[in-house]
């Protein structure tokens, strides 16, 4: 379990500051008066869409022709997937964008494109809600570049792989991306229950504070690397912690890492480069912040536009949907936590995590039956799919409701303390 614990523990790591990002970049938005006039102005082509559907004389409407078809059904369906998600992340204090490309696929949308609307959801927000002006202080420009160095070629070979799946078959897509997400959510979700019954044993939960004092000091590996004086050039940073430096190299590594993962799942750069940074790289906590905030513009936009949109894979009324859902989502779980006790929260996070783990699961093997790689009868595979779409949707609806009827019960305290 050593290996194990130590896995999960970066990735929930990553989750965390996932979802601390997530929140700033909504209060940001929602807390400003240009960029919500902007999000308002963004939102007309969207009415004017619904009008133009109603009608049947719009590209892609019920006559026209259009390459995408798409309907008002599906922009609600993408907002109702973002407010799900943002619940999550402002509930548990996890990124719950782990379950937007899987929703979306099981929603009917592909795999490639869930994925590139997924990512340029995360690159329009990082750009509306940038708060770079503030923490100029922490922003070291020198592993931002190397970074940004490694993460585009990683963003180019992850779009090119999934772009190259989908030329040659857009089932194997869906069955790749569905793989992807399988495994890691299968992991995410297991370990997260371990840990729920682990802590319910215990009486308490393990504290992210207390996990995240284990980060102030580096780790052998960060020491290790930045031991390392053969290959320069060598970047210096942390002045004010006395010093420190490392060579471009492993930095430029680390930014392919989180550029391929970012393309290939279509989550922010975000996710991966902080505890990166911090873990291996040995980065203070307060530069890795400022530093992430710029070069996850700089990947999520690359990734998002050059890998994705350029080539028609995003769909952008699905992503205003999931923007849209998920501001207003990550401030009701927020406040959420306030009078709900945090194991049971955390709790609901692994259930719902599984729950779209097994939603993936449960998609295969109707597409390896199309595929011929699997001879059972077409209606078992369209069942099995089914049965996987039911348990998620059904999770995940009991969740947002379950939320709301303790967000609603608890509006007159909540209002006080405000």
């Amino acid at each position: 379990m050593g290996l194990g614990r130590k896995i999960y523990e970066f990735f929930f790591s990553a989750l965390r500051y996932q979802a601390r990002w997530e929140k700033e970049m909504s209060d940001n938005i929602l807390g400003n008066k240009i960029t919500l006039a902007i999000l308002i102005v963004l939102t007309i082509p969207i009415v004017i869409f619904h009008i133009a559907y109603a009608s049947g004389e719009f590209l892609g409407g019920k006559y026209a022709y259009g390459a995408v078809h798409f309907s008002p059904y599906v922009f609600w369906g993408a907002t109702a997937i973002g407010f799900a998600a943002g619940l999550i992340t402002g509930c548990i204090g996890a990124g719950g964008g782990f379950i937007i490309a899987p929703a979306l696929m099981s929603m009917g949308v592909k795999g490639i494109m869930a994925v590139g609307t997924d990512q340029f959801h995360i690159f329009a927000k990082a750009i509306m809600g940038s708060v770079i002006h503030k923490k100029l202080g922490n922003v070291s420009v020198a592993l931002a570049v190397a970074f940004i160095a490694g993460s585009i070629p990683g963003a180019t070979l992850g779009g090119f792989i999934n772009r190259f799946i989908y030329s040659k078959n857009p089932i194997w897509s869906d069955i790749f991306i569905s793989s992807i997400y399988a495994i890691l959510l299968g992991f995410l979700g297991f370990y997260t229950i371990y840990d729920y019954f682990s802590a319910r044993r215990k009486r308490h939960l393990i504290q992210t504070e207390s996990q995240e004092k284990q980060i102030v000091g580096m780790t052998n590996l960060a020491r290790k690397l930045q031991s390392m004086r053969g290959l320069p050039p060598r970047i210096k940073f942390d002045q004010e912690f006395g010093g420190r430096e490392i060579s471009w190299i492993f930095v430029a590594m680390g930014g392919f890492v989180v550029g391929l993962v970012a393309a290939l799942m279509g989550v922010g750069g975000g996710f991966l480069a902080f505890p990166i940074m911090i873990y291996v790289l040995g980065v203070s906590t307060t530069t890795t912040v400022g530093t992430d905030l710029l070069q996850i513009i700089f990947t999520a936009g690359y990734s998002s536009i050059f890998q994705y949109a350029i080539y028609g894979y995003i769909a952008y009324v699905v992503e205003m949907g999931l923007l849209l859902g998920s501001l207003i989502g990550v401030q009701i779980g927020a406040l959420t936590t306030k009078v709900v006790p945090g194991i049971t929260i955390r709790g609901f996070y692994a259930v719902t995590i599984i729950s779209a783990f097994v939603n993936r699961i449960f998609a295969l093997p109707d597409k390896l039956r199309t595929l011929g790689y699997l001879n059972w009868p077409r209606e078992f595979t369209l069942m099995i799919n089914q049965i996987g779409n039911y348990l998620f949707w059904g999770i995940v609806l009991i969740f947002v409701l379950w939320v709301l009827y303790e967000f609603f019960k608890n509006l007159k305290s909540l209002r006080q303390e405000v």
